[in-house]
């Protein structure tokens, strides 16, 4: 398995992936945002592959806003990681949080954050194995103005 940052070339292929992340999304949409990241200095977005076929995903950016837990700025933060399910548990997620941190750590980053879902059993375990640490739980709200 290798892990390599993507380029303009591979927008289409982190769109379709994303939209198994967050099928709340339409691929077309995703790749709109994937164009601005993937050059971005402020972003970087890795792909997993196997036998030259994508099997996974992650993108990280640099947050300059209040992280919860944090105390110092820019703070690396994942924003979102996915590994195809017939490939999971293989090292994947590992490794492209891996490429996330040391990016990161490039753009001089000394923490590195996320979140998930209260009810994202699967992503907690995820996160809890990889060495993060629980910083907070929250409860958001909104309401049309």
């Amino acid at each position: 398995m290798m892990v390599r940052k993507a380029t303009v070339e591979d927008i289409g292929t982190l769109a379709a992936l994303a939209a198994k992340l967050w099928p709340g999304h339409e691929t077309k949409e995703l790749a709109d945002g994937f164009a601005g990241l993937v050059n971005s200095g402020d972003a970087a977005c890795f792909l997993a592959c196997e036998d030259d076929r994508a099997i996974g995903f992650a993108q990280c950016q640099l947050r300059h806003d209040y992280v919860e837990g944090t105390e110092t700025s820019p703070v690396g933060y994942l924003e979102g990681v996915f590994v195809k399910a017939d490939s999971r548990r293989k090292g994947g997620g590992r490794r492209l949080l891996a490429a996330c941190e040391a990016w990161a750590r490039e753009q001089g980053c000394a923490e590195f954050a996320s979140d998930c879902e209260l009810e994202n059993a699967e992503s907690l375990r995820f996160h809890l194995h990889a060495g993060f640490a629980e910083a907070n739980r929250i409860i958001c709200f909104r309401k049309d103005l």
